[in-house]
């Protein structure tokens, strides 16, 4: 089943959902229907660990997608 990932405008949260076919999509928090789907990063595990198929691009943390530095 494809995960997506997503960013709640108006509550301002980030949030992984399930979603088949044309469902709608809301925030778990707050129930906002003002949604942005994020570009998914691709990773696997292998001996043990996690792999991301890309490294961070934020300089200021070690995520690899956030909106406070507009960066996906």
């Amino acid at each position: 089943m494809p995960i997506f990932e997503y960013h709640c405008m108006e509550c301002d949260e980030g949030f992984e959902a399930i979603v088949l076919g044309d469902q709608e999509v809301v925030c778990p928090l707050c129930t906002g229907k003002n949604i942005k789907k994020l570009l998914s990063t691709f990773s696997h595990k292998s001996e043990g660990e996690f792999s991301r198929s890309k490294e961070s691009s934020c300089s200021s943390c070690s995520a690899t997608s956030c909106n406070t530095c507009s960066t996906l």
